[in-house]
């Protein structure tokens, strides 16, 4: 039995969105699904137990960052992930090709892997595939990513086809280098903004018959609408029975038109990266709490919300207070919202899926979401 598996509940006939069920060896978990990333093994500002609560059940560490710091091999004395960090539920690392390929001219790429500097000291640091799962290895994550390049917007045709191929070959390394049983291999399709190239990635990995694929390289700074023709054009490609993951992309309005493309998994520092700076996501739009609105605003973040900060009476006028005398607790307040928002924003778009109106709520959530930002700005 492999170690992820994914369990189709209902498929929308005029979209392509599913609800479904992802297995793995640290719980079975509803889709689609929104996983916070815990980049350093830690979601900033939010401990396991809140995690819990707020009901995250996948969350993301990441290799390049654990690699250099504090080390594979530490992580794999406390125990692996999982235990180090006292999480019990899921975990996804990403294999660190994202954060090598941000580095720019800090990095060189060959047939081998990447050599690059360390943006912490410097230090000249090597990844290949086999490093790359040799360290997932040790981490002893749920769901394991292959070792790919990210290719940057805009980028030729050339320079997208080369790179494909040198990312498929380093996919098959990927997963001859896999050991352990309890651990499943995601592929990531790649192939810039080019539709064949896209097909040519997926037709690849689909031969490898890997357990779920994710689709990178999206989300790079290109306009949304080619974002989700490309999408669309690659997931109705990708396998009904596997889950489908969309790298990177985390804003409601986002979420909801990946997950009308048949998406099931979703990360991002979105939410966590906009609490620090201030900012509240509500079902209509953003709250930038630094602003004078909000001064004598005693009502909650939003109404009918269940997060700590909204259920426990702390006003806007008050997170507006902590935010500007640069107060921790009101960016914990404003992390501990948004993680909130966008689980339960997951949770009534599965619902709306299996009660059969999800095209309602896409249309209703979008024109309210959109409309209020507009008036917003």
């Amino acid at each position: 039995m492999p170690a992820i598996t994914y369990e189709l509940i209902r498929r929308d006939e005029a979209t392509g969105a599913r609800a479904g069920v992802l297995h793995t060896p640290h719980g079975s978990f509803p889709t689609p699904i929104f996983m916070p990333v815990g980049t350093q093994a830690s979601v900033k500002a939010v401990s396991p137990d809140e995690l819990e609560d707020l009901g995250a059940n996948i969350i993301l560490g990441n290799t390049y960052h654990l690699f250099l710091r504090p080390g594979p091999d530490l992580i794999r004395e406390g125990g692996g992930l999982h235990t180090f960090m006292r999480w019990k539920r899921g975990i996804l690392t990403d294999s660190g090709g994202f954060q090598v390929f941000s580095l720019g001219p800090l990095r060189k790429i060959t047939e081998e892997g990447v050599t690059f500097r360390s943006h912490i000291d410097g230090s000249k640091q090597f990844l290949s595939p086999e490093i790359s799962i040799a360290v997932q290895t040790a981490l002893g994550s749920d769901i394991v990513m292959a070792f790919d390049e990210c290719v940057p917007y805009p980028a030729d045709r050339t320079y997208t086809a080369d790179s494909l191929a040198r990312t498929l070959r380093w996919a098959k390394r990927c997963q001859k280098a896999m050991t352990r049983e309890d651990q499943g291999l995601f592929g990531i399709v790649q192939g810039g903004m080019y539709h064949d190239l896209r097909a040519e990635s997926v037709a690849a990995l689909i031969e490898m018959d890997l357990p779920g694929y994710a689709v990178g390289g999206l989300s790079v700074g290109e306009p949304p609408e080619l974002m989700y023709e490309i999408l669309e054009s690659t997931t109705v490609l990708l396998p009904a029975d596997k889950p489908r993951y969309l790298m990177g992309v985390g804003t409601p309005d986002c979420l909801v038109e990946g997950v009308a493309r048949g998406i099931d998994m979703f990360d991002c520092v979105f939410p966590t990266r906009v609490a620090r700076n201030g900012m509240a996501m509500t079902w209509t739009g953003r709250l930038v709490m630094k602003n004078t609105d909000y001064t004598h605003d005693h009502r909650p973040l939003e109404d009918n919300c269940g997060c700590y900060a909204c259920r426990g009476g702390y006003t806007r006028a008050y997170i507006r207070h902590l935010v500007r005398a640069g107060e921790i607790f009101g960016l914990r307040l404003l992390t501990l919202h948004n993680l909130w928002f966008l689980q339960d924003f997951m949770r009534q778009m599965r619902q709306a899926i299996l009660d059969g109106n999800f095209p309602d709520f896409r249309r209703n959530f979008l024109a309210t979401y959109r409309s209020a930002s507009k008036n917003k700005g």
